[in-house]
């Protein structure tokens, strides 16, 4: 399967939307496009996971990669999701007390303000 990424500025915050199973066989495309849209934005990005109904190891490793370059150049990366299964796996790898997650995009927005 296929992921779609797409992103849209908006004041001060950078909603990136991903479509699609975040995986081993998208992760490299999924890298690439996180990379683009996190250079074309401004310090704040919430990357909506709403539309992603699997995310292993190799999509986590990714996020966490993104989360490190904002973070080093003074912005922050947060995460919507209310998928349990996605949830879980954050709690499972401890990645829940790395990362900000939301449950609706207005709420991340908010957050970032």
């Amino acid at each position: 399967m296929e992921i779609s990424v797409t992103s849209e500025g908006g004041p001060g915050v950078t909603v990136i939307s991903l479509v699609g199973e975040a995986d081993v066989s998208t992760a490299a495309r999924l890298r690439e496009e996180l990379v683009r849209a996190v250079g074309d934005g401004g310090p704040a990005y919430v990357v909506d996971l709403s539309r992603v109904p699997f995310l292993d190891s190799t999509a986590l490793g990714v996020l966490v990669g993104r989360l490190k370059a904002v973070r080093s150049a003074g912005g922050d990366l947060v995460l919507v999701t209310d998928d349990q299964r996605l949830l879980r796996n954050f709690a499972i790898t401890g990645l829940d007390k790395v990362f900000q997650i939301f449950p609706t995009i207005s709420e991340a927005t908010a957050a970032l303000s």
